[in-house]
C-alpha cells in the first residue's frame, strides 16, 4: 500500500506575463528571420526554458560582442542597461527588447526622477541582471544599491532631502517593506514609486505560499536557482512557518528521504518556470503516494502584454 498524500498546488504559479511575452518573442524571432537568432543572457531564469529554445536555434550569451552584426539580438526580460541597444544601434544590428514592461516602468520611473534632480536608491540584489539593467539606465553614481535594512545606515546620498527609492521587480513583498520603513525613517523627504515596484506575479505567488503555509509539512519551490522570485518563494515558506522548503528544479531533484512522514505538501513555481515542470512533479509524488490532489487560489492572473510591433506581423 502507498502511503497517502495530499499535495496543495498554489495558484498562481509558475509563468507570469512578462516571461510569457519574453519566450514568445524569441520563438516569434526565430520564426521570422530563421536561426540563429541571438538572446543576450538567458530570456529567463529556467534551463528547462532555455534548452528548449537552444535546440529551436537561440543561441545564448552574455554580452553583445559575443553576437555577430548580420543575425538578429534579443535582449532578456530582465532588461540592459541603456549603453547595450545604443552599442547594437552603433552597430546597426536588428535587436527587439523583450525586457519585461513591468521592468521597464522601474526603469521610466529612475529616468523620471533624476530628470527631476533626485538621486536613486535602488532596493535589490547586486549582481542580478535586473539590478544591472535597471542601474545603468542613468549615470554611475546616480543609483544608490541597498540590499538590506543594514545597508541603509552605511550609504551616504548626494543631498538627503533630494531622494526617491525603486525596488526590483521580484523580491520579498515583507523584506521590502523593512527597508522601505528603515529608509524613510532616515530620509523623511525620500520619494517612493506611485504603484509599488514588486510585480503583481511576486506578490500574488508569495500571497499563495503563506495562505498554504498553515496547511502543509514541506514547501517544494519548482524554479532556478538564479531565479529571484523562486529563491524568495522559498524564504516566504520558511518565514511562514514551514519545516521543510527546498527549491527543486525538476522531480529528479526531490529529496524523497526530507519528505517522509509527511502527510501534507506544498507545490509552487516561480515565474519562469513552465507548468510542465509542475505536472513532472505531481506525476512523481502520484508514482510514490495514494495522491490527493487539491488546489490553492489566492487570485487570478489574467494580464497579457503585447509583443513588439516588429513582431506582430507573425503574431
Amino acid at each position: 500500500m502507498k502511503p497517502s498524500l495530499t499535495l496543495y498546488l498554489a495558484a498562481p504559479r509558475g509563468f507570469c506575463a512578462g516571461v510569457d511575452r519574453a519566450i514568445k518573442i524569441v520563438e516569434m524571432a526565430l520564426e521570422k528571420w530563421g536561426a540563429p537568432v541571438y538572446v543576450r543572457h538567458e530570456i529567463v531564469h529556467n534551463k528547462y526554458v532555455v534548452d528548449t529554445l537552444r535546440k529551436k536555434g537561440a543561441v545564448f550569451v552574455e554580452e553583445l560582442d559575443e553576437c555577430p552584426d548580420d543575425r538578429p539580438v534579443i535582449f532578456s526580460a530582465h532588461g540592459v542597461p541603456k549603453s547595450v541597444p545604443a552599442e547594437a544601434e552603433r552597430r546597426e544590428m536588428i535587436f527587439v527588447d523583450a525586457t519585461c514592461p513591468l521592468v521597464s516602468k522601474v526603469h521610466k520611473e529612475a529616468e523620471r526622477h533624476s530628470q527631476s534632480g533626485l538621486q536613486m536608491v535602488m532596493i535589490g540584489h547586486a549582481g542580478h541582471p535586473e539590478v544591472l539593467g535597471t542601474m545603468g539606465q542613468l549615470p554611475e553614481g546616480e543609483v544608490l544599491l541597498v540590499e538590506t535594512v543594514e545597508d541603509v545606515a552605511t550609504i551616504t546620498p548626494r543631498d538627503p532631502e533630494q531622494l526617491a527609492f525603486i525596488t526590483q521587480t521580484t523580491l520579498s513583498v515583507d523584506d521590502t517593506a523593512a527597508i522601505v520603513a528603515a529608509l524613510q525613517a532616515r530620509f523623511p523627504a525620500i520619494v517612493g514609486p506611485a504603484k509599488e515596484d514588486i510585480c503583481y506575479a511576486t506578490t500574488n505567488r508569495q500571497a499563495a505560499v503563506k495562505e498554504m503555509a498553515p496547511r502543509i509539512d514541506a514547501l517544494l519551490v519548482i524554479g532556478a536557482p538564479n531565479s529571484s522570485n523562486s529563491r524568495r518563494l522559498v524564504e516566504v515558506g520558511r518565514a511562514a512557518g514551514c519545516a521543510y522548503a527546498q527549491l527543486v528544479q525538476r522531480a529528479e531533484d526531490i529529496d524523497w528521504r526530507a519528505l517522509e512522514g509527511a502527510k501534507a505538501v506544498g507545490v509552487t513555481a516561480g515565474a519562469s518556470a513552465p507548468e510542465v515542470l509542475i505536472d513532472e512533479v505531481i506525476d512523481a509524488f502520484r508514482a510514490r503516494f495514494d495522491l490527493t490532489v487539491d488546489q490553492i487560489e489566492t487570485a487570478r492572473e489574467d494580464i497579457e502584454f503585447k509583443v513588439p510591433r516588429v513582431l506582430r506581423e507573425v503574431a
